[in-house]
């Protein structure tokens, strides 16, 4: 009877860095997992590890669009998160923050689904409240470069809590702060990527600003953790609630971690500091310490270690990929010279182009047989 007492959890954004996370471990703890992506800034290697168990299955699709299924919780976590992903079509980044809330409601309202949502420490804008509790309702500006994302995740909390009243959804909403960990995307342009990948290439390391703007880095394990915790938390407890570690590093920090943990000899390179680029950024917990008995166990310093390890593995394989890839280019490109010099059924036809020499094609008829001639171009 186990199989039918399975919950079959959907998990929107699930080839993401995050998404894929979850996925396995809703699977190691034996729920049917069904994860929909379109693959914007998820990757399908994310999920390869997956795709063998007979209790996964992947859905190509944009959650601008509705989704039909039978499902007993939703995490909706399908967005792009960084600010080089989803500034590049901010419209698009709107919808699918709202949009794509409104479609996943409508799939927890009809199926009575339990539903939660990633939301972002974003919605708190550049804070005038440090450390930033759920209470303090945020700083943002609505017609910056990063509002598409920020009042985008404000406006799918509205939406949540609306549809709590009004149809009585069980929901669950988290603000994400700051995550790190294997699986992030190499090109999201996010600090601990950016370092990373930088240190291990020995290039330089880009810093914007002084480096003093602080951030509070949380791995992706311990987020994993506490977002099944407040999924499975009583109905009451909607949130929003802060997810993220309290530790707080200024950025010029954590380069000077990331240089000596790699050994890399990269220089730092000071750049002006974007727009809107908040200057501290570190969660209040103590609501998910006091209802969830949750707190980060993972040490920056792990973290990055292991963070680290899973990008040099990355680089070292991408770069024996387009070496074969390169000499696999080369071989198809010579490799029809070889096979033109082998065999003696090309010649050039008026125009210098080779053409492939006519051959016979004899047909069967009453009289006999006749041969038709042609030249096909190759």
């Amino acid at each position: 009877m186990a199989r039918y007492s399975r919950k079959r959890v959907l998990v929107t954004g699930g080839a993401g860095f995050l998404g894929s996370h979850l996925c396995e471990r809703l699977l190691r703890n034996g729920d049917e997992v069904v994860c929909a992506d379109n693959f914007f800034t998820g990757t399908k290697e994310n999920v390869l590890g997956l795709i063998d168990n007979p209790h996964f299955e992947v859905i190509r699709h944009d959650v601008n669009f509705p989704l039909y299924l039978e499902v007993d919780e939703i995490y909706n976590l399908a967005c792009p998160a960084s600010p080089i992903h989803y500034q590049y079509d901010p419209i698009q980044t709107t919808k699918t923050s709202v949009l794509g809330a409104i479609n996943m409601l409508g799939l927890a309202k009809r199926t009575r689904a339990k539903i939660f949502h990633a939301s972002t420490s974003e919605v708190y804008g550049d804070p005038d409240v440090h450390p930033q509790p759920e209470s303090y309702w945020g700083h943002v500006n609505p017609k910056g470069s990063r509002a598409c994302y920020d009042e985008g995740k404000r406006c799918a909390e509205s939406l949540f809590f609306d549809y709590a009243r009004q149809h009585d959804l069980r929901i669950k909403v988290a603000r994400i702060f700051n995550t790190y960990g294997p699986r992030m995307h190499p090109e999201d342009g996010r600090v601990v990527s950016n370092f990373v990948i930088q240190a291990l290439r020995d290039d330089p390391i880009t810093i914007y600003g002084d480096g003093s703007q602080t951030r509070s880095f949380c791995y992706v394990d311990d987020l994993i953790e506490a977002f099944l915790r407040l999924m499975h938390s009583p109905d009451e407890l909607q949130g929003p609630m802060n997810l993220g570690n309290p530790a707080e590093f200024s950025i010029l920090e954590l380069a000077e971690k990331v240089i000596a943990i790699t050994g890399s000899k990269s220089r730092l390179e000071f750049r002006p500091l974007p727009s809107d680029d908040p200057r501290q950024r570190q969660p209040d917990i103590a609501l998910a310490r006091a209802e969830l008995g949750w707190q980060p166990k993972v040490q920056l310093q792990e973290g990055l270690e292991k963070t680290i390890e899973y990008f040099d593995r990355l680089l070292k394989s991408s770069a024996r990929v387009s070496k074969v890839d390169f000499a696999r280019f080369d071989r198809r490109r010579h490799a029809g010279d070889r096979r033109r010099a082998e065999r003696q059924d090309y010649k050039l036809i008026g125009d210098g182009k080779d053409r492939r020499r006519g051959v016979r094609d004899r047909r069967g008829s009453a009289a006999g047989s006749h041969v038709t001639a042609f030249a096909a171009a190759e």
